[in-house]
């Protein structure tokens, strides 16, 4: 019965502040299966390394995009970052300028998201959004079309090989490793609970909720920007649209990996089981030649369908 009920905790997330995450790992793991019997190319080691490297950024987007689910928000602005970061990267300046660049640009962009939504109370959909449409038009303004040299440095970094190991791996080895630094081993991670679990009852515990709500959505432009700089070393070029698709890919991933949305309840592992998972789909339909437009579509509805299923009145622990 002791085993029952703990199978049962682990599939279901209960009483875990984690989220349901190992059903969905499950459920990648049949997926994997699937595609293993329809598509014999899907376990050659080319199209291994086509999806890893596919699942880079959306797995780099996602973690950030946790970071403010987490403590019941949602950043839309993710993907007009990411267009701006390969837009910066290509313009042509030195990369000593332009990297370090990205990553300033992105903070100053979280932080007009978190200061908009902690200090003037507007709601984090059409505070992001607005932003959003902000920093897309800035990158159509810099770059209309998709063009430009990327910094050979940056380049080195997506296509290398350290000691045979493909840079993609070490790009979600080392994203996965902050991720969970940030969330699960620092009092800024504890916040993030406090802060979804119930914004009053934390600042009643002496957590400034505000700050708190600023740094996630900072952090979160940063991620993005860091997945930015990994398709711009990957496509070898600057696109002001490349990144349209992943701010609702991001929220997708981490609902499926049994984060709720509603904030107080996920983690890093739930977010990279929702990106494989997501990432796997995307492979298997180009195996199977469906449709761009469908996959979207698809997975839409799948967003859709993982947040009719999560409660939204027991929120926290």
């Amino acid at each position: 019965m002791l085993r029952d009920n703990t199978l049962r905790m682990l599939l279901t997330g209960q009483n875990s502040r984690h989220g349901m995450w190992l059903l969905p790992l499950l459920m990648t793991a049949l997926v994997v299966i699937w595609i293993a019997i329809r598509q014999p190319t899907f376990l050659t080691s080319q199209n291994f390394q086509n999806l890893i490297a596919q699942a880079v950024p959306l797995v780099v987007v996602s973690l950030g995009q946790l970071i403010v689910v987490l403590i019941g928000g949602l950043d839309l602005s993710v993907g007009a970052v990411m267009s701006l970061t390969t837009v910066i990267l290509a313009s042509g300046a030195p990369s000593y300028v332009v990297i370090p660049g990205v990553f300033f640009a992105a903070a100053l962009i979280g932080w007009a998201n978190g200061m908009a939504i902690a200090r003037l109370n507007v709601h984090p959909i059409i505070a992001t959004l607005s932003t959003a449409s902000v920093v897309q038009g800035i990158a159509l303004l810099v770059r209309p079309v998709a063009g430009g040299e990327i910094p050979s440095v940056v380049t080195q970094l997506v296509s290398g090989q350290p000691l045979g190991i493909p840079m993609a791996v070490v790009w979600v080895a080392v994203a996965a490793a902050l991720g969970w630094k940030i969330i699960h081993s620092s009092r800024f991670g504890l916040h993030l609970f406090s802060v979804g679990g119930g914004a009053e009852v934390a600042r009643s515990y002496g957590i400034q909720v505000e700050r708190t709500i600023v740094t996630a959505y900072m952090l979160s432009a940063i991620f993005a920007a860091a997945a930015g700089v990994f398709i711009a070393g990957r496509v070898v070029s600057g696109d002001p649209n490349i990144g349209a698709l992943f701010s609702i890919e991001s929220i997708t991933s981490v609902a499926l990996g049994g984060v709720q949305l509603a904030g107080g309840i996920g983690g890093v592992a739930g977010a990279l089981t929702g990106s494989v998972f997501l990432a796997l789909l995307a492979n298997c339909m180009n195996l199977e030649n469906v449709s761009a437009f469908i996959q979207t579509a698809i997975k839409g509805l799948i967003l859709l369908a993982v947040v009719a299923l999560q409660p939204r009145k027991n929120i926290g622990l």
